[in-house]
């Protein structure tokens, strides 16, 4: 095939179809000349791609019929629209769905924590173990509570927000390994049992739970929430139901994989408070209300909007077209 004579010949059509794919507003006839000229044109692409796959020709045809299905397959072009449909309906609904797996991994923490925190604290020999009774009281006194100020807050907070996220973002996408999650989930819980065991053993329990709860309520509850998306990811690949693994997987990867993203919110909120709240002279009531509004404020988003959103289809998966689901009528 000459290249040279086919481009002469049908360069009109190529770029009439290139003029209405990115024009703003088409008419009917406009829209069916734009199918018509797709059409056309992707036969034209396929015949040049046999002679001359690399060429520029190849390249700027490609664009120009990418530009065009993007017409057709209802691409959104309002940024500040997609955003409000992340925040208001895919997030809300992919935390919904999460909502008792959630709950059951707070539970697993907290029974855990707490067998710890009174093994520690009611064993001399087990906090023996951790060390001298001055460094203990070291610990107590000073160490647990200077880690919260000894670092100019805004710093503080961007690095324990960089931290947590990690976290999350690790529990969420190595959640398919089925270990990671519950051993993350354990050993956290046996970190803060043991502090708490520490300053009970010291009769100090209520200044460890000051500390703790006002960024905590909503630290761990994110953890919690990453933990349950790693294990949702883990069953679609043991249980795929009546998908194919591969897609079961694809699904349910791209839905919490919309989690993580809203995890680096909520971690930089409760970031904020543990650099700014946490160690502030505020009473300790204060405190922990303002933590405590913050985790009420998650859950109310979680169940009312995202319930809202879950029953209305929502899944916090892409669309179809977006997840390359959509085809292009013929």
């Amino acid at each position: 095939m000459d290249i040279d004579a086919f481009t002469v010949v049908n360069s009109p059509k190529w770029a009439r179809l290139h003029d209405l794919a990115h024009k703003r507003r088409l008419d009917g006839g406009e829209a069916d000349e734009l199918l018509r000229l797709y059409q056309t044109a992707s036969s034209h692409l396929s015949l040049i791609r046999s002679v001359d796959p690399e060429s520029a020709l190849s390249s700027s045809l490609s664009a120009a019929l990418a530009q065009a299905r993007t017409r057709f397959t209802g691409a959104r072009s309002n940024f500040m629209e997609d955003l409000a449909r992340f925040f208001v309906v895919s997030l809300p609904a992919a935390f919904y769905r999460l909502r008792w797996l959630t709950v059951c991994c707070g539970v697993f923490f907290l029974l855990v924590a707490t067998a710890y925190a009174f093994w520690i604290g009611t064993s001399p020999d087990a906090l023996r173990a951790l060390g001298s009774s001055s460094a203990v009281k070291r610990y107590v006194d000073s160490e647990f509570v200077d880690y919260y100020s000894e670092n100019p807050a805004a710093s503080f907070a961007g690095a324990v927000w960089t931290n947590n996220a990690w976290i999350g973002a690790q529990s969420v996408a190595l959640g398919i390994t089925g270990f990671w999650v519950p051993y993350m989930l354990f050993s956290n819980a046996q970190g803060v049992g043991i502090a708490a065991g520490v300053f009970a053993a010291s009769g100090k329990a209520d200044a460890f739970f000051s500390y703790i709860l006002p960024h905590g309520l909503m630290e761990l509850t994110a953890v919690f929430i990453a933990s349950a998306a790693g294990l949702r990811i883990f069953w679609a690949w043991v249980s795929p139901g009546p998908r194919r693994r591969a897609q079961a997987l694809a699904d349910e990867g791209r839905s919490l994989i919309t989690v993580a993203l809203g995890l680096v919110l909520v971690l930089f909120v409760s970031g904020l408070v543990e650099a700014f709240i946490t160690p502030s002279p505020l009473p300790v009531w204060a405190k922990i209300l303002i933590g405590s509004i913050i985790l009420a404020a998650y859950w109310a988003y979680a169940l009312i909007l995202g319930g809202r959103a879950y029953r209305a289809g929502a899944t916090g998966d892409l669309d179809s077209n977006d997840a390359g689901y959509g085809e292009i009528a013929a």
